[in-house]
């Protein structure tokens, strides 16, 4: 058993094969909390990174997933800069060269983590917010014997065709911007990850909301455009590359856990999942509405459905608002302690 320690390690698969080809040495960022046992999983979503504390608003003594109980480990997702991504990728997969990364070969490279290097044998749960959420899903499909339970908050076993058509709106402003040149820019494509937060921040909170001017966040910004340029531009700015952008998004689209083992056969791989299930999605979600989610419990063996009645639509379910996480947390307490 290795060290705990909240630090951010890095295990090294060495050659590892994926989806769209290989990787010659895979990079899996984490970090651990806690006892050995027994062990919730807690991997990152879009826009999210170990660095930023990104889990901190459900890991550690006192919160839902409590570092005193349980084993924690978050992961980084592939392409979000941290893990191997296209921005610390070497030559010949580095930038636009990096291969397609779905989520099967990211639940097969953490499963690695945990089996090789943590010896861990089986997962109490696996929680996630949106491709957080997606993983969560997609782990009781790929190893189906090793996941007791998991939690998916405001997301979907499968990318929704509106879901796709949504992701198309700020992949296109990147790809389109003249500073961009495919993924081959020498500096920091402005106009593009900039257009690319424009198109993006109306999709993620609710329309009432915005409705009521909550963008001011209590008199921190002065107007609407500084919030969008300051909490979408600026971060995106300062924090991420643009082709690690693209490379995460294009997971997040191709998102299905019915190609890992059922031909495409969407209820039937529902249907086929073993774990207990806590499904989470936000009423306000112009994403993953929760009538997708109401679908997809309808398939499961054994599932709840809880809705998040937030206006805040799909960050509702990231820590972005403290009552909504009081609530995220009593929920999953009372499913973990069921």
């Amino acid at each position: 058993m290795q060290p705990l320690s909240a630090e951010i390690q890095y295990y090294h698969h060495g050659r590892f094969s994926v989806a769209g080809g290989i990787l010659p040495d895979a990079v899996t960022a984490y970090q651990t909390y806690g006892n050995p046992n027994p062990c919730i999983v807690f991997p990152t979503c879009y826009g999210a990174k170990l660095s930023l504390g990104s889990q901190d608003y459900l890991v550690g003594e006192g919160k839902v997933l409590d570092t005193k109980k349980y084993f924690v480990v978050t992961f980084a997702l592939f392409c979000n800069g941290e893990s191997s991504s296209p921005s610390n990728t070497p030559a010949p997969y580095n930038g636009p060269y990096f291969p397609f990364v779905s989520y099967e070969d990211n639940i097969r490279a953490q499963h690695a983590v945990l089996t090789k290097h943590l010896g861990v044998s089986k997962i109490f749960c696996v929680a996630g917010f949106s491709m957080g959420g997606q993983q969560a899903y997609h782990w009781p499909v790929v190893f189906p014997d090793f996941v007791e339970r998991f939690v998916a908050i405001c997301t979907s076993a499968r990318t929704s065709p509106h879901n796709q058509c949504f992701l198309e709106g700020p992949k296109a402003a990147m790809l389109a911007s003249k500073d961009f040149a495919d993924g081959h820019y020498t500096s920091t494509p402005h106009h593009g990850i900039r257009a690319f937060g424009r198109v993006y921040c109306a999709w993620a909170y609710g329309q009432t909301w915005f409705r009521e001017h909550q963008y001011l966040m209590g008199g921190e910004y002065p107007d609407l455009n500084s919030f969008i340029r300051e909490r979408w531009e600026g971060r995106y700015l300062q924090y991420w590359d643009a082709n690690d952008m693209i490379a995460l998004l294009t997971t997040w689209q191709r998102g299905d856990i019915s190609i890992v083992r059922d031909g495409g056969d969407y209820e039937k791989a529902l249907k086929s999942i073993k774990a207990n299930a806590l499904i989470m999605p936000s009423k306000t979600d112009l994403y993953f509405p929760p009538e997708d989610s109401q679908v997809e419990v309808s398939h499961l063996r054994d599932a709840t459905l809880h809705v998040i009645h937030s206006v805040l639509g799909h960050v509702a379910g990231g820590g972005a608002n403290p009552v909504d996480v009081e609530l995220i947390s009593d929920k999953i307490h009372a499913f973990l302690n069921h």
